[in-house]
């Protein structure tokens, strides 16, 4: 389940989106929440759950960086962050350089995408870094409901000038969506992902094997559907349990 625009928005929940996940806990049905939020770590997305009146657990998130940091940490791979500082405590264990590192890891940085740290960026791109990005995300919605530019249009310039093309580590990824269906310990046929945006949940959850249903809040446009249809397509998460029939 993806979280900010399908869960709750800047305004708050989304409506009836508490009594939907209560109904889903009485029912016994597994679930968890995977986010491209790469712009806080996920102690506080679960702070924000809880004051929202969501369960909140952090075992139950999945973010890109805590998807990258098991990769990294594996490696034994350094990295020169483009990436909020307070999304470092995700990365313990990681060193984190700006003298020869092995990999530039790239969130949202938002007013932080400076000339100066692309540039950076892209010199170490271009001594022999690789280029991973946490999302490709290409914009997000702010509290005052306008669209802003997320990270992927910053990961695209990197790729531009570099020459290198960037793996990405969260949703639209195969790998990302594996990473909960672990934790989850059930096949993807059996598995639903419930999103607002038509091609980082809906499309990417499919080409993952999982169904796919898309509600109609958040991210969602009329008229900007994916290039594989949803399973179903619901007005809210409201109206899942009705759905899964719980």
């Amino acid at each position: 389940m993806d979280l900010d625009g399908t869960l709750y928005t800047n305004n708050g929940p989304v409506e009836g989106a508490r009594e939907a996940l209560e109904r889903l806990d009485l029912a016994g049905v597994a679930y968890r929440f995977i986010t491209n939020a790469t712009h806080k770590p996920r102690r506080r997305i679960a702070a924000h759950l809880e004051a929202l009146g969501f369960p909140a657990r952090e075992s139950a998130i999945f973010t890109p960086a805590t998807a990258v940091a098991e990769k990294l940490r594996r490696e034994e791979v350094s990295c020169y962050p483009l990436l909020d500082a307070t999304l470092l405590e995700d990365l313990e264990g990681i060193p984190i350089t700006d003298d020869s590192p092995g990999c530039v890891l790239v969130g949202n940085l938002g007013e932080g995408f400076t000339y100066e740290r692309l540039d950076a960026a892209f010199r170490h791109l271009m001594a022999g870094a690789d280029l991973i990005a946490l999302s490709k995300n290409r914009y997000w919605q702010t509290a005052g409901g306008e669209l802003s530019l997320d990270a992927g249009p910053f990961v695209a310039a990197l790729e531009y000038a570099s020459g290198k093309s960037a793996t990405c580590v969260g949703k639209p990824e195969r790998a990302f969506f594996e990473l909960a269906l672990e934790n989850l310990g059930l096949p993807a046929e059996t598995v639903t992902m419930v999103g607002d945006d038509p091609e980082l949940d809906i499309r990417g959850a499919q080409v993952a094997g999982l169904r796919a249903i898309l509600v109609e809040t958040g991210r969602y446009r009329p008229g900007n559907e994916p290039s594989t249809q949803p399973d179903l397509v619901l007005e809210s998460v409201a109206r899942l349990p009705e759905a899964l029939g719980v």
